[in-house]
């Protein structure tokens, strides 16, 4: 089978979880729809991730999701999604989202920014900015040292 420009991958691989939308400014937009089938692959394969909970039902959602298309179109390296809590509800109960819309952001499979909220504009670009300046490294050794420390707390 042929491979996807987007992802080099086999067009088959993506054809139910991309959804590609045109967006009013005529440009390309692809945003992720999460499922339980396609969640821990999507996270675990891409170095840095958005996800968007949301809700059909939510008008916050709907008012967020025109500012996630638009800032996905000019960051074409990281994965933007999005997981229809009411769809995927074993997905929401996991990450315990009680409120919507919720952002989540994973880099190199850790989460590094969970809150609940929709965001202005400029304040997503400035913690999308924030995310990428972020030393993973370093994040990894911080998390590494609260493990440690909780295990010599509980021995």
């Amino acid at each position: 089978p042929g491979k996807s420009w987007l992802t080099g991958r086999p067009y088959y691989y993506f054809l139910i979880e991309l959804q590609v939308i045109q967006s009013y400014r005529g440009t390309i937009v692809a945003v992720v729809e999460l499922t339980k089938q396609n969640f821990e692959d999507t996270v675990t394969n891409s170095s840095f991730v958005i996800v968007d909970f949301w809700a059909p039902w939510c008008g916050p959602c709907r008012s967020f999701a025109p500012t996630f298309e638009s800032v996905s179109e000019e960051h074409q390296d990281i994965v933007f999604a999005k997981v229809n809590t009411e769809e995927e509800q074993e997905i929401a109960t996991h990450f315990s989202i009680r409120s919507i819309p919720t952002l989540m952001i994973f880099r190199d499979k850790v989460i590094i920014f969970s809150q609940p909220g929709a965001l202005p504009e400029s304040a997503f670009k400035e913690l999308i900015g924030k995310a990428s300046e972020l030393d993973m490294d370093e994040v990894r050794n911080q998390i590494e040292q609260e493990n440690t420390e909780q295990e010599n707390t509980k021995a």
